[in-house]
């Protein structure tokens, strides 16, 4: 039995058209969004609250925690709105939810100015810094984990989780795909590419994102129950999961942020197969950053990255032969067949209006 779920971050452009950024939005302007937002009250315990609060429905505002010395939330900086989907047991089940999630986000966030575009990474910033120097607490909170530790990059990052389990996995079989996963990571993530803006123009190549982030934080992540099975990796591989739901969840967390969600659907399919296939035998503990950056720069047009990308999905269609889902991968094989990313459409666009935002103003169709 096969479990999915998603978590999409949605960045906006505000009233004056720029970027709802950290550099100039309060956690006030996308909360007056999310408290217009339904909660549903069946969701939990399933889907997980958190500490601070802050994550209370299916929407929540994500961005960087402030602490004070106690180790409570002082200031919450923004950087978008992330949905989550509760657990489906489905792919069709987690991308309906999706989309009527998003479609009433984006209701609710137009009233208050806000219109949401496709961000992967921050087209204007490269760095992030807090306004004000890390407290004690703050410094030695970071310190616990490789990923608190460059929690910097993901202020400037925008992309989606997408979460697969299968009831009754031992743990060891788990982390073994884990690591499958992270082996084919630079082959499957061209799919989604939509990151070719740096720094207010074109970057030399299709995924900035995953050029600065992948190496440095993780590109999948899986929750376990006990400490002792955890691995000792940085980036991390493995987590304790925070809620029994969490218990064997296979987080992959390369990809870059899609606004067709069929293409999620066939990720999903994707990882699906991958799951299901015995013939790939590639592992890896933590992502090659050298073949993320070759990956990042080049995609589809790299030869090897192009021959590899067609052997894992060839083995996932083998491995979904006799499932319904097998033909979610339709998408993914036109990319693959014409070596094209969303990235190319964007910079097709971007060459002929000569604005980023006014690329941007053309996702989400």
């Amino acid at each position: 039995m096969f479990y999915f779920g998603i978590e999409h971050e949605v960045a906006f452009l505000n009233q004056e058209g720029k970027l709802a950024d950290f550099s100039c939005t309060k956690f006030a302007d996308f909360n007056q969004v999310i408290e217009r937002l339904p909660i549903y009250h069946q969701d939990y315990p399933r889907l997980r609250i958190g500490g601070g609060g802050i994550r209370k429905k299916r929407w929540y505002i994500e961005g960087f925690e402030r602490l004070d010395d106690s180790g409570e939330v002082s200031e919450y900086i923004p950087k978008g709105i992330e949905i989550r989907t509760t657990i489906q047991s489905d792919i069709h089940s987690t991308i309906t939810e999706l989309s009527e999630s998003f479609r009433l986000l984006r209701n609710v966030a137009v009233q208050f100015g806000f219109v949401p575009v496709l961000v992967t990474f921050n087209p204007y910033y490269d760095t992030y810094e807090p306004d004000r120097p890390l407290t004690d607490y703050e410094i030695k909170w970071r310190q616990a984990s490789p990923e608190r530790q460059t929690e910097d990059i993901a202020m400037l990052t925008y992309g989606p989780d997408l979460n697969i389990s299968v009831a009754g996995l031992p743990p060891e079989r788990v982390i073994e795909i884990g690591r499958k996963l992270t082996y084919y990571s630079p082959y499957i993530i061209p799919f989604s590419y939509s990151s070719p803006f740096y720094r207010g123009n074109l970057w030399e190549g299709l995924s900035v994102r995953t050029f600065i982030r992948t190496g440095r934080r993780p590109a999948v992540m899986v929750y376990v129950e006990k400490p002792e099975q955890l691995i000792s990796s940085v980036p991390s591989l493995t987590k304790i999961a925070r809620s029994p739901a969490e218990i064997g969840r296979i987080e992959f967390k390369a990809f870059d942020t899609c606004d067709d969600f069929s293409i999620y659907a066939g990720l999903l399919a994707l990882l699906k197969g991958l799951v299901l296939d015995q013939s790939l035998l590639g592992r890896a503990t933590v992502p090659d950053p050298a073949l993320h950056q070759l990956s990042a720069q080049q995609g589809f047009s790299n030869e090897d990255i192009f021959e590899n990308a067609t052997k894992v999905i060839q083995a996932a269609e083998v491995a979904l032969i006799s499932d319904p889902d097998v033909h979610l991968l339709k998408p993914l094989k036109v990319l693959l067949r014409e070596r094209k990313t969303k990235a190319h459409d964007l910079i097709e666009i971007y060459k002929k209006v000569g604005s980023i935002n006014e690329v941007l103003k053309q996702t989400y169709k």
